[in-house]
């Protein structure tokens, strides 16, 4: 295993509860840390991305953790949304790869977010399942085509990381953790710390993580 002392990690979407936990756990390894959200990056511009990338210049490791979400009835589905959700998960991890493979140094390693809808889809969920699958399956062909940069893919389940708050929040947790085999919800930094073993091991890559307490399996 590698460690995060003095490596450059750059984390897009880290607004959220999930990258935000990220941020902290991995600057307190050491790493320095280049946080950026939608205020600051357009993952639908190539030239912003490429900004970003020539403003960063070398690198260790990449994090995309951008969603944008079209839920609802196939049948009601916003084209638009549908593409800005496909620009968040698929797109614009492409574009990232391009402009970034070229700065990462020997090491090196890219993580994208899928999620548990890939494996269990369900009704109004078309979308984020579809575009879910495709960043783990994105994974996979990075993998292999940026090889000896090592690229992964987390897919968390129920995450207690604040989008969730709102009334309701506690008995739908509930109902979660009743019926996956952890018996639990998870938490930031379950998906963190998974994070950080995603891209500090050196023989881990084309993998999907499922952090989902099993909930994809029930």
């Amino acid at each position: 295993m590698t460690t995060l002392q003095d490596k450059t990690m750059v984390i897009i979407g880290a607004g959220s509860g999930i990258g935000r936990r990220i941020a902290e756990d991995a600057t307190a390894q050491g790493a320095q840390v280049i946080s950026t959200g939608r205020p600051e990056l357009d993952l639908t511009d190539e030239d912003t991305v490429r900004a970003l990338a020539e403003r960063v210049g070398e690198l260790d490791y990449l994090i995309s953790l951008a969603a944008d979400h079209a839920n609802g009835p196939i049948t009601e589905l916003d084209r638009d949304a549908v593409h800005r959700a496909f620009d968040a998960k698929v797109i614009g991890p492409i574009l990232l790869a391009k402009q970034f493979a070229p700065r990462f140094r020997a090491g090196g390693a890219m993580l994208l977010f899928s999620g548990v809808a890939a494996w269990r889809p369900a009704p109004g969920r078309a979308v984020m399942a579809t575009t879910n699958a495709a960043a783990a399956t994105l994974a996979e062909a990075l993998a292999v085509e940026l090889a000896p940069l090592r690229v992964n893919a987390i897919s968390p389940g129920i995450v207690d990381s604040g989008v969730w708050d709102g009334p309701g929040k506690e008995a739908f947790f509930r109902s979660v953790a009743d019926r996956n085999p952890a018996r639990r919800v998870g938490t930031a930094a379950d998906i963190s710390a998974a994070a950080l073993l995603a891209l500090t091991n050196p023989f881990l890559t084309g993998t999907t993580l499922h952090v989902d307490g099993g909930g994809r399996l029930v």
